[in-house]
């Protein structure tokens, strides 16, 4: 990666990330998903170990005395993040031998169920993985996480403060951000030159002649995961930025805009007329994003439309690596958005809880294991980095290297909607957002029932 590219992303990335959660205020609290996995949560979850409450407490550890810490986290053995995870956990071993770290990975959707019911419970554990914004503010609202403060000056020089926005509230700091990520567009090469392409179409115009001239040779342009709501969103979101505006959808998302909104309605309706068009596989509402992404790279689909960590699997498939490229959506309204307005940003956090008996020193652990984290994470080209990239980072996938050049173009970015909403908007949200996928309702059902049901 060059020096240049990195520099301009750590210079304006969270800056752009601030349009989401508008510095994240603590009565704005809320969230969900990034990155997707295909586990099946266990049918009995048992609850993390506590520490005994005699164990050393953070000064004790740092001079060598043992020390357990529990965490939890996403990074199920599908996820793309493993590997970045399991790297980062051996070389805290071998740093810190005298703390012993035991850690739960849970699928996407059944961990939001999970950690919610441990924060009411007063059950979590030391470490715990959550996404930002609105969605760690709940908890922080409710006095359940640690603040980092204290811990963060030992690291200021290689966590950038514009990297903390979407983990602070009222002027403190509560999560250590790993990496980030956006939507992004990614096609399959192969099948767009079967239609006449050489490129990725940079005009809306362009964009719906290309779905159409891939239809003309029988291949479906787009797969959508049905059975995981977020996955709609990826189009759905980026559809609505790109005729709206940013501005405006993060209005909307954050500020407290009516959802009564005509140019939303007609994005909504936008979309639906792709659907109409049969540019959609009719099979992916019943399908996992799982299904879906091996389907893309097993060449049913044209395009692909889901976060940027899909980088790394993309680039480790030898027999698909060479065929994928990635961009952004097209602008479909001009006088109101422009390139440049993407969906995604710093979302990804690790937390410390407030009530663990190891605190401070969970708080320093979690940083550097943060850090470590979003080393290999990067590397393994699972998102763009929120620390200061260190060591040899030449060997980053292509594909990952297209996304950083777009988001150091960008100018904005709109947090996932579903992370950016308090949890109670985000299911309203969500469930109107299936009955889009499924034809259930138009463009002006959906503002509506939005406008009705939330503001």
């Amino acid at each position: 990666m060059k020096k240049r590219v990195i520099s301009m992303l750590l210079a304006g990335v969270m800056a752009l990330s601030l349009c989401a959660c508008g510095g994240a205020a603590a009565e704005a609290p809320a969230p969900a998903p990034e990155a997707p996995v295909a586990e099946e949560a266990p049918a009995e979850e048992e609850k993390a170990e506590e520490p005994a409450a005699e164990e050393p407490a953070a000064e004790e550890a740092s001079s060598g005395e043992a020390m357990t810490l529990n965490m939890w986290c996403i990074a199920t053995e599908s996820d793309s993040n493993r590997h970045s995870y399991e790297a980062a956990i051996e070389e805290m071993a071998t740093n810190h031998p005298e703390i012993t770290l035991n850690w739960e990975a849970f699928e996407n959707e059944s961990y939001k169920t999970k950690i919610k019911a441990a924060v009411s419970a007063d059950e979590l554990p030391d470490i715990f993985f959550t996404w930002s914004c609105a969605f760690l503010g709940d908890f922080v609202s409710a006095g359940k996480v640690y603040c980092l403060d204290d811990v963060y000056q030992n690291y200021k020089d290689e966590l950038p403060v514009v990297m903390l926005g979407n983990s602070t509230y009222d002027g403190k700091h509560y999560g250590v951000p790993l990496t980030m990520n956006i939507v992004g567009l990614f096609a399959n090469m192969d099948l767009l030159k079967e239609a006449g392409y050489d490129e990725i179409p940079g005009t809306y115009e362009d964009f719906i002649k290309c779905c159409d001239d891939l239809k003309a040779k029988g291949i479906i342009p787009f797969g959508c995961a049905g059975k995981e709501t977020w996955c709609v969103t990826e189009y759905l979101e980026s559809i609505i930025e790109k005729s709206v505006g940013a501005e405006e959808l993060n209005n909307i998302f954050v500020n407290g805009a009516t959802w009564n909104n005509q140019g939303v309605a007609d994005a909504v309706d936008t979309f639906q007329e792709m659907i109409t068009k049969e540019y959609f596989d009719p099979a992916g509402i019943g399908l996992t994003n799982d299904e879906v992404k091996a389907n893309f790279m097993a060449g049913k689909y044209a395009f692909y439309m889901n976060g940027t960590w899909n980088c790394a699997d993309f680039a480790a498939n030898d027999e698909f690596k060479d065929k994928v490229k990635v961009a952004e959506f097209p602008v479909i309204d001009s006088s109101k958005s422009k390139l440049g307005q993407l969906i995604g940003g710093p979302s990804d956090t690790l937390a410390v809880s407030a009530s663990s008996p190891n605190a401070a020193a969970a708080a320093d652990y979690a940083m550097e294991l943060g850090k470590l984290i979003c080393h290999y994470g990067y590397l393994d080209g699972c998102g763009l980095p929120a620390w200061t990239p260190y060591g040899d980072t030449s060997a980053v996938n292509p594909l990952t290297q297209t996304v950083s050049e777009i988001v150091a173009n960008a100018d904005s970015m709109v947090l996932f909607g579903d992370t950016a909403m308090t949890a109670d908007d985000a299911q309203v949200y969500l469930s109107y957002v299936d009955q889009v996928y499924g034809s259930a309702i138009d463009g002006a059902g959906f503002i509506e029932g939005l406008a009705s049901d939330l503001r």
